[in-house]
């Protein structure tokens, strides 16, 4: 490429064709090479790149600095978590100013009331400091923190690199010493013994699958395989149940589970199963102390809530049935109460069930004033609790922590995050609109913009978008994202089919051979809004990652015309080559998600007729901005790459594509809380230049 900024040009990748063969279909693939990211001439090909990137927004380095300084100065850089109680301590993470990462402390109990949040606490013991830690190392990322019931041991996994792989480490929290047991290449989480003299974690095989969960018993030098799961659509987890009870062992794949309970006072026993698995029945176990709670779909595809006694856990007694109105969640078992987690109407929900003298009351559900909001299960360690912690956000409301009185519905809020910088937050709104797709199904459509922004159908907009493993985007509130509200950008998620915002219908009718509903609702999202009078194409800029980039790159072949710029990170853009590869990290896994295309023709014309990197053609395609890591695990950099690659090729007139690789960081970007601030700082520069705002 040209060393000349003023005029840079697009590095080239070479083309060496290789076929790809299935179902009697030849694909001519120009970019497969680039898989290999130990060849040099791959990462000459991802630094040629970075430096085009690099050179083509060079003008934006005063924006991107401007924006990185709003997120700094916004944000209180020395501030610490809610307290969250278990035993005698009260446990929380702090962030010192000027540090990337955060130390995780506890204090001894002193009072019923946490500690406050507005200042040093008396008595703090540093447990661990991510900084230490992470020590010159590019890339930190913690798989598990984890004290032991008796509060004398601390387990915690590194991954150093950004490919997810941890190394486990003990520490003595009351001599500060780390114990000579070091278990690498361990997957995240643990569970410890009820006497912590044992500790539980999972490894995962050569696919990245957590497939074994294996027992290290403190100072041995050989662990013990618990369990294996041979089947290659499941995975395993680990974890101590909150009455420390038991060891729950949980196996699932995307449509079926299966859990099984070894009691934590006897951890060389053997696990018993609750339910054996049933193909598509899903369910999750809760102890109760005296009994079993089951989330399941056995009988409603929304989810029901089942009781079952311990000494039979698989005979199940119906306490709420599943209905069309609610998809139920999950429920949190306590000593006097559970709490029931729901989505109604494109919204969370919490409700309290106390006991009583004969099972349980019926729900109470807890009310909010505003229109548009996500209330979630807070920090709840201990068994006998009276409150319970959740968390509260919206658009416009940054994130709040509170408990709950359980007896009488009280609430106390005990900490909201904090927004420095003057910033007035009734100065902005949101709004919930509803598109129309074009089979009919409203798409709900949840946004925040400044109170001044007129709706004359010329308003920028960011339109954000997922839809995949039902997983639902819900409204919450982002400091780095006031830098676009404060230039006029109105910004908007599109609560489309393939997440679960309205039910498990709504993730079952945009998935496997009803993908496309996921795309075809993003795009009547980003329509609607100019129809609705809030903007024109040129002035939407549409944005997603990971399985959202998938969208992103369907959405830019499927409709460029409706979009002036599109932002894609860690894009599944070459969707149907890795689901046609087993042996590439989590293939087997995905084909109850997108179906085999390996052995089902027709779900490899499907696949074929959406997957990005396929279906690029001669015409016109809007902006684009694909980032990437080096190192992710999840979706490998290969996909952004060749997509690049083929848009260069292929495209009519000059696209303006550009991608950008982080060469020490895995799927979720930059470790360090500054790094990744500039990392955001970078894609809203971009952002606002497409939009006209730089």
């Amino acid at each position: 490429m040209s060393e000349n900024s003023s005029s840079p040009v697009p590095p080239v990748a070479a083309r060496k064709p290789v076929e790809r063969v299935h179902h009697g279909d030849v694909f001519v693939d120009e970019y497969e090479w680039l898989r290999d990211k130990g060849d040099d001439e791959v990462l000459g090909y991802l630094r040629a790149e970075n430096a085009y990137t690099e050179a083509r927004t060079a003008h934006l380095e005063s924006l991107r600095e401007a924006i990185f300084k709003e997120i700094s100065d916004r944000t209180l850089q020395t501030d610490l978590s809610v307290p969250a109680r278990r035993g005698g301590y009260w446990y929380y993470s702090r962030t010192i100013e000027g540090r990337q990462y955060s130390l995780h402390c506890r204090v001894k109990v002193d009072g019923d009331q946490p500690p406050a949040t507005d200042g040093e606490i008396a008595g703090e013991e540093v447990m661990l400091d991510g900084n230490e830690v992470a020590g010159d190392s590019e890339f930190f990322s913690l798989g598990t923190v984890d004290v032991s019931p008796d509060g004398r041991l601390l387990a915690y996994s590194v991954d150093l690199k950004g490919d997810e792989r941890f190394t486990l480490r003990i520490k003595d929290l009351d001599t500060g010493e780390l114990l000579p047991d070091e278990l690498p290449e361990v997957h995240y989480g643990s569970a410890w013994s009820a006497d912590g003299s044992t500790i539980f974690y999972t490894k995962v095989d050569d696919a990245w699958r957590p497939y074994q969960v294996w027992r290290h018993t403190l100072g041995a030098a050989d662990d013990v395989l618990v369990m294996e799961e041979t089947d290659e659509r499941f995975w395993v987890g680990v974890d101590l149940t909150r009455n420390e009870q038991a060891i729950m062992i949980a196996l699932g794949s995307k449509l079926t589970s299966e859990v099984w309970l070894l009691d934590a006072q006897n951890p060389a026993g053997d696990p018993v199963v609750v339910a054996a698995r049933r193909e598509g029945v899903e369910y999750d176990v809760e102890h109760a102390g005296d009994q079993l709670l089951i989330t399941h779909n056995a009988d409603a595809a929304n989810f029901s809530l089942a009781s079952a006694p311990l000494e039979s856990p698989g005979d199940w007694t119906t306490l709420i049935e599943g209905d069309e109105t609610s998809r139920l969640l999950g429920a949190d078992a306590f000593a006097d109460h559970v709490i029931l987690y729901r989505r109604r109407n494109a919204l969370t929900e919490l409700a309290i069930m106390r006991r009583t003298a004969d099972g349980f009351g019926a729900p109470e559900v807890l009310e909010f004033d505003e229109p548009i909001y996500t209330v979630s299960p807070g920090r709840n360690d201990e068994w006998h609790d009276t409150r319970y912690r959740f968390g509260y956000t919206s658009l416009v409301t940054p994130g709040s922590t509170y408990d709950v009185d359980v007896a009488t519905g009280e609430r106390r809020l005990l900490k909201q995050q904090p927004v420095l910088g003057g910033v007035d937050m009734s100065d902005y709104t949101q709004y919930r609109e509803w598109a129309t797709a074009p089979d009919g199904t409203k798409v709900p459509i949840s946004m925040v913009a400044r109170k001044d922004v007129a709706k004359d159908g010329n308003a920028p907009v960011v339109l954000y978008g997922y839809g995949s493993y039902e997983s639902s985007m819900d409204p919450w509130f982002s400091i780095p994202r006031l830098s676009l509200l404060d230039r006029g950008v109105v910004f908007a998620i599109a609560h489309i089919r393939g997440g679960g915002e309205l039910g498990r219908h709504w993730y079952d009718d945009g998935k496997m051979l009803t993908k496309r509903n996921t795309f075809t609702d993003f795009v009547a999202a980003a329509e609607h809004l100019v129809r609705s009078g809030w903007t024109r194409p040129e002035r939407i800029v549409a944005q997603g990652g990971s399985a959202g980039g998938l969208l992103m790159g369907a959405v830019a072949n499927l409709a460029p015309q409706a979009f002036g710029g599109i932002v894609a990170e860690v894009p599944f853009v070459d969707a149907l080559t890795t689901i046609l590869d087993p042996s590439l990290p989590l293939t087997v896994i995905e084909w109850e998600e997108w179906g085999n295309p390996l052995e089902d023709p027709a779900v490899y014309e499907y696949m074929k007729s959406y997957s990005p990197y396929e279906n690029v053609t001669a015409q016109h395609y809007p902006r684009i901005l694909a980032i990437t890591s080096l190192n992710d695990t999840r979706v490998f950099f290969v996909e952004p790459a060749k997509w690049v690659a083929k848009l260069r090729a292929t495209a009519a007139g000059d696209p303006d594509v550009l991608l950008k690789t982080e060469m020490d960081a895995g799927h979720g970007g930059r470790s360090g809380r500054y790094d990744a601030w500039r990392e955001v700082a970078f894609s809203l520069s971009w952002e606002l230049d497409t939009l006209g705002l730089s």
